[in-house]
C-alpha cells in the first residue's frame, strides 16, 4: 500500500513505521493520522509481524497536530468530524508498540507517543502539552494518559503551563522507558523489539491487555482477568515448547499457536 506521510519497513518480524512529514516536524493533519492507523491495522492482520516500532526523526517524533487544518474550525463541525475517533483504534491494537522518540514531542506527538506501550527517547527529545498557549487543550487523550502517568500535580502543571519537560525529567516522573543519545535512540527500540519479537505471540497480546486492564478496572476484576489469561495460555503450543525447552536446556522457538 502506498502512503503520503508515513514510511514503513519490515525487518525480523518487526513492522517499523516512520512519520514522514518532515518539512514541518511531523505535524499530524488528518490523513497521517488516517495512514498511521490504517497501517496500524494492517499489521495487526499480518501473523509475520510482532512488534511494533513508531518513529519520527531526530529532530521531531511529531510537533504537534496541523495547526492550518484547525485555525478557521468551529465547534459543531469539529463536533460532527469526531477527528479523534480514529485515535480510539490505536489502543486496540493488541501486538507491542514501541515509540522511539527524538526531539519534540509535543501536543498531538506526545498523546501519540503515550498510545505506545513503551517509550525510548533521546536526549534531546523534549515532551509537552502546549495546546493552553493556542486557547484549547488536548483533546486525544493528553489529560487522561499524561496524569496516569506522571501524577496529578505534575501533569497539572504541563498542561496549564504548556511548558515542555526533558528526557531525563520525563524518565524521572515514569513517563519513558529509557534515555539514551541521539544516536542510539532507534537502535536501543530496535534491539527491544528484537527482545520481545522472540517470545510467544499470544502471550505478549495478553500480558499487553492485562496490563492495559489495569488502568480500567478495579483491583479484583483485572486480577481475575489476569488469571483467566494465564489460564487460556495452557491451551497453546507454545506453554508446551516453552516449558518443554527449559526443561531441556534449550532456547525455545515459539511459532504463536
Amino acid at each position: 500500500m502506498s502512503y503520503h506521510y508515513i514510511k514503513v519497513l519490515v525487518q525480523d518480524r518487526i513492522g517499523i513505521v516512520t512519520l514522514h512529514r518532515p518539512e514541518v516536524l511531523n505535524a499530524l493533519n488528518l490523513q497521517l493520522v488516517y495512514e498511521l492507523v490504517t497501517e496500524l491495522e494492517r499489521i495487526e492482520t499480518d501473523d509475520s509481524i510482532r512488534v511494533i516500532i513508531l518513529t519520527g526523526n531526530e529532530k521531531a517524533f511529531a510537533a504537534g497536530a496541523d495547526i492550518s487544518e484547525m485555525a478557521g474550525e468551529e465547534a459543531i463541525p469539529m463536533l460532527l468530524k469526531d477527528q479523534f475517533v480514529v485515535w480510539d483504534r490505536i489502543a486496540k491494537i493488541s501486538k507491542p508498540i514501541i515509540a522511539a522518540v527524538s526531539g519534540f514531542v509535543l501536543g498531538g506527538g506526545c498523546e501519540l507517543m503515550m498510545n505506545c506501550d513503551m517509550i525510548i527517547a533521546s536526549e534531546t527529545t523534549r515532551i509537552g502539552q502546549p495546546e493552553i498557549q493556542l486557547g484549547v487543550m488536548p483533546g486525544a487523550g493528553g489529560t487522561q494518559r499524561l496524569t496516569k502517568a506522571v501524577g496529578k500535580v505534575k501533569a497539572m502543571e504541563m498542561l496549564l503551563t504548556g511548558e515542555h519537560i526533558t528526557a531525563e525529567e520525563a524518565l524521572k516522573f515514569g513517563l519513558i522507558n529509557k534515555v539514551v543519545p541521539v544516536e542510539m535512540y532507534f537502535k536501543e527500540a530496535l534491539r527491544m523489539a528484537q527482545q520481545i519479537a522472540l517470545q510467544p505471540p499470544v502471550a505478549v497480546r495478553l500480558i499487553k491487555k492485562s496490563v492495559l486492564k489495569a488502568f480500567d478496572t478495579s483491583l479484583a476484576e483485572g486480577l481475575d482477568y489476569e488469571r483467566n489469561c494465564f489460564y487460556l495460555l495452557f491451551s497453546s503450543e507454545d506453554k508446551e515448547e516453552g516449558m518443554n525447552a527449559f526443561l531441556q536446556k534449550r532456547k525455545p522457538k515459539f511459532t504463536g499457536r
